[in-house]
């Protein structure tokens, strides 16, 4: 791994990992902040602040932004989650101080206009519409809020029409000036860099960025509530989300869980996709997730199916977990050891991939972790420690259930949450 760190002065951390047999750089700035750094009144303002970046600087119209990377044939793109926000691009090797100097542009010098702050409002309000027309995202985000109820994990990082029309500049600016700075912010490349270039490169032009917080900025701790949300809507399909607690990052059964979660529904090997899909043709699409965040952790099965296969879908998968938590098997430990490893190996070809890997490293455990590390770390799994987290997470913990569609079938939270309490033939309760 050639990865190279340097922190300057200002607190900021420079990462490079050069691979001099490309002729293109991946960049970015990562951004350890997002959605649930928001206070109540600032619901879909890191969305908006992500989005309003391009969109005019003191030196650069959101035109001049927009063409001066696509005329050298390169990228510009940002994302938020809940806890991180990039922007990223990609350029040939020599277009590197030009991709180094608008993303300095816009993240030091945006001005927030009131115009374009009103066309970008419509924009994402046609966003929100869109994700509520969508019903694959809805369950999801119903998933998150009746997970954790009442907090900023569990709001959508969209926002809501409401609280996207009323913001101003100045709560953009506030927001900001609370998390954009030095210490919680990463500038990452990878491919045909060289690192002490980029190292002067960025810190001439991210000089301005700010080193302290105007205030501390705000992350409230999660506490995982579980519950029932369903929405009855005349569609073709059912879409389902069962889940339970999961695992933080830096919880000693993260990687178990993630060797759960491809053991249970990974791929078209997983136990789920065979039992669900290939031998009893209950659904189109089945898959099992868990999701890390710094505090807590959300393990997942969804599944998209027919209104009329629910009776029987659902204590398919409940029968399925019950059985992850008595026998897992060598060699599916094994295979998803195998997936993993690919996963690293092949993203490490990809210079954007790469970059984010090393950045979001960086973010969580304050550096960039070696394959080897990594698959250290997965090699210390046994059968015994799976079974005995799927005992735990599926049966110890409340469950929480998302459904929007034809769900009329669908049973009740507590003939579900009896089933998983409950051995053997019983689960056939959770039928209704």
């Amino acid at each position: 791994m050639n990865v190279e760190i340097t922190r300057l002065a200002s607190g900021l951390t420079v990462v490079t990992e050069t691979m001099p047999h490309l002729e293109s750089v991946a960049l970015g700035v990562w951004i350890k902040s997002g959605s649930r750094n928001e206070t109540e009144d600032e619901h879909g303002i890191a969305h908006l602040l992500e989005h309003m970046a391009f969109k005019g600087t003191a030196r650069r119209s959101a035109r001049d932004i927009a063409e001066e990377i696509e005329n050298v044939g390169g990228e510009l793109n940002a994302a938020t989650s809940t806890e991180t926000t990039s922007y990223y691009a990609r350029v040939l090797r020599d277009n590197v101080p030009l991709a180094v100097d608008i993303l300095a542009d816009i993240l030091t010098e945006s001005e927030f206009d009131e115009e374009e702050l009103r066309r970008e409002k419509h924009v994402i309000l046609q966003e929100i519409g869109a994700a509520n027309d969508t019903p694959d995202d809805v369950v999801f985000d119903k998933f998150s809020e009746v997970a954790y109820r009442g907090q900023t994990l569990g709001r959508p990082i969209l926002g809501t029409p409401d609280t996207v029309k009323g913001f101003t500049p100045g709560q953009i600016r506030n927001y900001l000036s609370r998390n954009y700075t030095t210490d919680r912010m990463f500038v990452v490349a990878a491919g045909a860099v060289d690192h002490t270039t980029f190292v002067k490169q960025v810190e001439e032009r991210f000089a301005r960025l700010p080193m302290t917080p105007s205030a501390p900025p705000v992350l409230e701790v999660a506490r995982y509530i579980g519950g029932d949300v369903r929405e009855t809507r005349d569609l073709m399909d059912a879409q389902v989300l069962l889940g339970f607690e999961g695992k933080a990052y830096h919880m000693r059964d993260f990687y178990c869980s993630q060797i759960l979660a491809n053991i249970l529904g990974g791929g078209m090997s997983s136990r789920l996709f065979q039992e669900v899909r290939e031998r009893r043709g209950l659904c189109y699409s089945v898959y099992a997730f868990h999701w890390g965040f710094s505090d807590t952790g959300i393990f997942g099965i969804h599944a998209a199916t027919g209104g009329n296969e629910l009776p029987t879908l659902v204590p398919v998968i409940i029968d399925e977990l019950r059985k992850s938590s008595e026998t897992i098997h060598q060699q599916e430990i094994d295979r998803a050891r195998a997936q993993i490893r690919a996963q690293l190996l092949m993203g490490q070809e990809s210079p954007a991939a790469r970059a984010g890997q090393i950045a979001r490293q960086m973010m969580l455990y304050g550096r960039p972790i070696p394959n080897p590390e990594m698959m250290e770390r997965l090699e210390g799994i046994t059968t015994e420690r799976l079974t005995d987290l799927a005992g735990r997470l599926f049966f110890d913990t409340v469950p929480t259930l998302s459904a929007v569609g034809p769900i009329e079938q669908l049973a009740p939270l507590s003939d579900i949450t009896t089933a998983l309490a409950t051995p053997g033939i019983q689960t056939k309760k959770a039928a209704g």
